[in-house]
């Protein structure tokens, strides 16, 4: 929203007129002019409420014929001296990307994670700086794209399936990245919960299906001395630092 000026006349009817977007000095001098002609054709003294930012503008309009009443004058002080910061004075900025390598950076990191999501991308496996892993339901998608988007960090997701699970062993296309790994487990009933949502009634989601596969992947992660956390509890924030902090993965860029 622009700045804008509210000029009030006195006479027996009042008459407001609002002049918005008064953004750059040479609309400041056009709003005196309109003030200060209103002030000669009425022969009194126009009310002008102010709620201008920047200083140059301020001091433009403060030098007209009308009744300067400016609101930031009574918040500014007081709210600098409260919180011990001074106001940059400045309005209407744009929205613009302040840091575009930041900002690259999380693109590149969302598309990865989008383009190796649910064990897709294993020929790229090797640009991941995290894999993780887990069965069926339990976060590991938007885990992945939350450290993208926050931190840029490239993070592929591969599901644990059945099939993999009965094999005791990890998943071939995971081998080589052993050291990328980090296991995502999961309250059997809370996934239950979940899968039931999800597919009512199904073998996927029916409490022995979800007991053994949350107990054969915990099974795994400990023979193959895979680190990994129990999302059951945990908000995706703390996840994310959790995986972060232990693997010792640098965070790219900052919220």
């Amino acid at each position: 929203m622009g700045q804008s000026l509210l000029m009030q006349f006195r006479g027996v009817d009042f008459h407001a007129v609002t002049l918005p977007f008064v953004s750059t000095v040479e609309r400041a001098r056009q709003a005196v002019q309109r003030i200060d002609a209103t002030a000669q054709a009425d022969g009194v003294r126009p009310i002008v409420f102010a709620t201008l930012v920047e200083d140059e503008l301020r001091s433009a309009v403060r030098g007209c014929q009308g009744v300067f009443l400016d609101f930031f004058d009574a918040f500014l002080d007081p709210l600098e001296a409260e919180l011990g910061v001074e106001s940059a004075h400045t309005s209407g900025r744009e929205h613009r990307i302040a840091d575009v390598a930041a900002y690259t950076m999380r693109i590149n990191a969302t598309n990865y994670a989008l383009a190796s999501d649910d064990g897709a991308g294993v020929a790229h496996y090797q640009n991941a700086d995290v894999l993780l892993v887990g069965v069926s339901r339990t976060g590991k998608t938007p885990t992945s794209l939350y450290m993208a988007l926050q931190y840029g960090v490239f993070v592929a997701n591969y599901p644990l399936t059945e099939e993999d699970l009965d094999s005791n062993r990890l998943p071939p296309a995971l081998v080589q990245y052993r050291n990328k790994l980090y296991g995502l487990t999961i309250d059997p009933q809370r996934l239950q919960q979940i899968r039931q949502e999800r597919l009512p009634n199904s073998r996927y989601a029916s409490p022995r299906q979800v007991q053994f596969e949350v107990r054969a992947a915990e099974a795994l992660f400990s023979r193959q001395h895979i680190l990994h956390i129990d999302v059951t509890e945990c908000s995706i924030e703390e996840i994310s630092s959790r995986i972060l902090d232990q693997l010792g993965i640098e965070r790219r860029v900052r919220p």
